[in-house]
């Protein structure tokens, strides 16, 4: 076996919005990344993780065979095959962090995808059709549920496809282009470790439970989803000054009313960027712990604040730094 690597994501702009059918912007993420392998007694030095992945692997076969008896599922797999290599020691070798929202489990649910979906053979990044993505993503919601109980299928699309998605509504995808160097030579989005763990689940229902209040969802609507799809619209149109303008919106938006996402500890660093000039935080994925996002204009000041408050960042992309 020769397996494909598959990157981690990170959803810039969409996170519990595109529940409701908002845009979203994701990119796929070369700092973490995944891909199958065997365990290997003689070399292999997390030897208990990989048992482990082997042991889930198991587990989530069993759920792909029920899921092949689902009259609505579009992929075949050869799952034979997928039984013999678990059977062999097959493992998902990781360094994608569980619980952060940058697409473990669509990483995973890629790499199965690729290696053992019936007629595999090419691999590579895919040139899909709108048509095409729209399946992919339908198909892949499935697969991935068995991790959150729910999903959107983007994560496992952009790890397969490996280039920035554009989501405009769930049935109109397409990959973009995100013009960095407009944004100033000092520019850079990054993340923050909370240090904890998040679980999807859990606040993506409590978030549909909030949507439930009619005030809760006139504010989504009239203010959380235009300041995403500002965001996205002015980051891809390369306006900085439009983009800096959504974006401390929607970071305003997600501190006041999404509070229950943010870990504590962290409300004073968000609420410092909404303060600032240079920096503003979001949402990574679900939020609740794991990577927080932060975009700044002036990134070597960003820096210092944060390395004043003992915590380094990890940029995702920067322009022209050192």
């Amino acid at each position: 076996m020769k397996p494909s690597v598959f990157y981690a994501k990170i959803m810039l702009f969409g996170e519990y919005g595109v529940i409701w059918d908002s845009m979203a912007l994701t990119i796929p993420y070369a700092h973490f990344s995944g891909a199958l392998a065997f365990i290997n007694d003689e070399q292999y030095t997390r030897y208990e993780f990989a048992v482990e992945s082997n042991r889930h692997l198991r587990d989530y076969l069993g759920y792909l065979k029920e899921l092949r008896n689902d009259p609505a599922f579009g992929f075949e797999f050869n799952l034979d095959g997928l039984e013999r290599d678990i059977d062999s020691g097959l493992y998902f070798e990781s360094n994608v962090p569980q619980g952060y929202g940058i697409g473990s489990s669509g990483a995973l649910v890629a790499a199965i995808y690729e290696e053992y979906h019936a007629g595999s053979g090419q691999k590579g990044r895919k040139i899909l059709t709108e048509a095409e993505i729209a399946a992919f993503r339908e198909n892949f919601a499935k697969m991935e549920s068995y991790f959150h109980g729910t999903s959107s299928g983007l994560d496992p699309l952009l790890c397969y496809i490996r280039h920035p998605l554009l989501i405009r509504s769930r049935k109109q995808i397409e990959t973009v282009s995100i013009p960095r160097g407009k944004f100033g030579n000092n520019s850079a989005i990054f993340l923050v470790d909370t240090g904890v763990l998040g679980k999807t689940g859990p606040l993506v229902n409590l978030f549909r439970e909030k949507c439930r209040e009619e005030a809760y969802m006139e504010r989504v609507n009239h203010v959380m989803i235009p300041a995403n799809d500002g965001c996205i619209i002015s980051l891809l149109e390369g306006s900085m000054v439009d983009f800096f303008a959504h974006l401390t919106d929607l970071s305003a938006f997600q501190y006041e009313f999404l509070s229950e996402m943010i870990p504590g500890h962290m409300m004073p660093h968000w609420e410092a960027g909404l303060q600032r000039d240079d920096f503003k935080i979001k949402l990574c994925g679900s939020g609740g712990g794991g990577f927080l996002l932060g975009i700044s204009k002036d990134f070597s000041r960003t820096r210092d604040y944060f390395r004043q408050q003992g915590l380094e960042l990890i940029p995702v992309f920067k322009n022209n730094l050192p």
